[in-house]
């Protein structure tokens, strides 16, 4: 729809590193893109490139509120959240606890006034 706000995150990944894949995502406003965090996911379960929406639910797995991937093909359940090793994820993807509060906060907030959270990953 015309009316609808959209705030939006770019994910560029890294190449492999044995198991881990080091990203940058970014959050974009018009034509400037300002980084946000690094993230780390595991080489066995990356997720297709693509455009996701994002909003944040409760994990019934970590006990919290956690941003959630959208309609990734063939999967489920496919989170933004705090991790350190490849190991730690098994399609998620991992960012520092203090980037997963601010993350998580933010994409709230906007989902709170109705507005669309999308993430593009490359």
């Amino acid at each position: 729809m015309e009316n609808e706000i959209y705030h939006s995150y770019r994910l560029f990944r890294e190449p492999a590193n044995g198991k881990r894949v080091f990203g940058n995502l970014y959050i974009c406003t018009g034509e400037r893109q300002e980084h946000v965090c690094v993230t780390l996911e595991n080489q066995e379960y990356l997720i297709p490139r693509g455009h996701y929406t994002v909003e944040v639910t409760w994990s019934p797995r970590f006990k919290r509120l956690l941003p959630i991937l959208k309609n990734v093909p063939g999967r489920e359940g496919i989170r933004i959240h705090r991790g350190t090793k490849p190991e730690h994820s098994r399609g998620c993807i991992l960012v520092s606890a203090d980037n997963e509060k601010q993350l998580c906060a933010i994409i709230l907030k906007h989902q709170q006034k109705n507005e669309k959270t999308c993430i593009e990953i490359i």
